[in-house]
């Protein structure tokens, strides 16, 4: 692509401060810019959508638990009455690092430091089968796909006549054994047990799978042993099949083929198993480790490009305690970019930098209804307190007190009644110009 003939984003207030440029509103990028406001530099904010995302909640979007809204915040909202900082949707598609120049699809923008925080996306590993039919949950727009996909799979299984011909349509198969498959997958579960058939009596409910699979021999690997075996209890328990050290082979939209097991009917492969980090052009392949992450030092500066920074799920710093690069969670993310704003302000006065040390606050999962584990530097636990802990410390993540107020209103309906309210299909329906003249010459006459 020829960049050359970009022309700078327009309408950018001109001020003379040293120029931030972000790329990514999610963890690390947010947290940045809220930690920059009222500063003085001028902080550019660009992200593809104008709102926050709040990933760790998704599956409760995709399994009707939740509405999109209640998990996404407005990012102009955060720049309310801060004059030294903007906002553009817009992606990212270049960077020019001798010129100091990002190319994007709204313009380019020249930049005093550059902060890659574009976090990542579903990895495949080059199944191109699975990548076409299977359902991946990267995005808010895709849980919302996933929950109206699973209500139309019902809607159309009540129609048919036999056992045989819902089977496909019925089944669940879940693919990662990571905190979102092991989410998903008790979900699942609970709207199967629950839910599912208030809605569809007609239905036999003892005919539908929910089947977890994951690779390697535990679920939730990076978590202890007693959350590995208590998550896969408690999923085996609301009637998962739980398929471990098993490796998806490839999958047509009807069947999941497996190594050494017999294939699984199914309309619904939800895909949790894998990330891989998102890329722009402009940067030598030096600087990119095996897995697509982009090298930096322990300043989170890009190896071999002054004044660009990478944070969160794209940056791995090699050697020292993390040598395949730290953890792709949240709490990473907000940690390299309070250091980093720290950083800044000390790179500003001429002072030395201070090296970013991540503090590993714990890690949790939620199964279902009462049911979470919870693995903490201090203290392991699982069951009612985990999972009100998990409770907890997600509502007060969440950005905006609307938000929290909704969900905090949701769970504790979905809570006393198990019956989430949320199972509306809506589907938008294109209408063509010529049609939409016909819709109004016939309102008018």
């Amino acid at each position: 692509m020829n960049y050359s003939n970009h022309q700078p984003i327009p309408n950018l207030p001109k001020l003379e401060l040293p120029k931030v440029v972000i790329v990514g509103g999610g963890f690390a990028g947010l947290k940045l810019a809220m930690s920059l406001r009222h500063s003085l530099f001028q902080v550019v904010l660009l992200d593809k959508n104008n709102y926050h995302q709040f990933q760790p909640l998704f599956y409760q979007v995709a399994t009707a638990g939740l509405e999109p809204s209640a998990i996404s915040f407005p990012l102009r909202k955060i720049f309310h009455g801060a004059s030294n900082m903007s906002f553009r949707m817009a992606e990212a598609e270049s960077v020019d690092t001798a010129a100091k120049r990002l190319y994007t699809d709204i313009g380019y923008i020249d930049y005093d430091f550059l902060v890659l925080s574009m976090g990542a996306d579903t990895n495949y590993f080059g199944a191109k089968n699975i990548e076409y039919f299977a359902s991946p949950m990267k995005t808010v727009s895709e849980a919302l796909y996933i929950r109206n996909k699973i209500i139309s799979n019902y809607e159309r299984a009540i129609t048919l006549p036999t056992v045989e011909e819902r089977k496909s349509l019925m089944n669940m198969v879940i693919v990662g054994g990571g905190p979102t498959g092991v989410e998903l997958a008790g979900a699942m579960a609970e709207l199967r047990n629950n839910v599912f058939p208030k809605d569809y009596p007609e239905l036999s409910f003892k005919n539908m799978k929910v089947v977890l699979i994951e690779a390697g021999p535990k679920l939730l690997g990076a978590m202890s042993e007693e959350a590995q075996s208590h998550a896969q209890r408690y999923l085996e328990d609301l009637g998962v099949e739980v398929l471990l050290s098993t490796k998806v082979l490839d999958y047509d939209g009807k069947a999941v083929s497996l190594d050494g097991k017999d294939a699984i009917e199914t309309q619904t492969l939800l895909w949790a198993a894998g990330i891989k980090p998102n890329r722009i052009d402009g940067f030598d392949a030096s600087q990119y480790a095996g897995n697509g992450r982009m090298l930096v030092d322990e300043y989170n500066q890009l190896i071999g490009s002054e004044g660009v920074f990478v944070l969160g799920d794209q940056s791995l710093l090699p050697g020292g305690d993390y040598p395949k690069g730290h953890p792709q969670v949240a709490q990473v993310a907000i940690q390299q970019a309070k250091n980093l704003s720290k950083n800044l302000f000390r790179i500003k006065k001429g002072e030395s930098l201070s090296p970013f040390r991540y503090k590993d606050l714990g890690s949790m999962a939620t199964v279902g209804r009462k049911l979470a584990v919870v693995d903490l530097p201090f203290v392991k636990f699982q069951g009612l307190l985990a999972w009100l802990t998990w409770l907890f410390v997600h509502l007060m993540a969440i950005l905006g007190v609307k938000n929290k107020l909704f969900i905090f209103l949701d769970w504790s309906w979905n809570y006393l009644s198990f019956d989430p309210s949320l199972r509306l299909l809506i589907k938008p329906k294109a209408v063509r110009a010529s049609e939409r003249k016909e819709l109004i010459e016939e309102k008018s006459s």
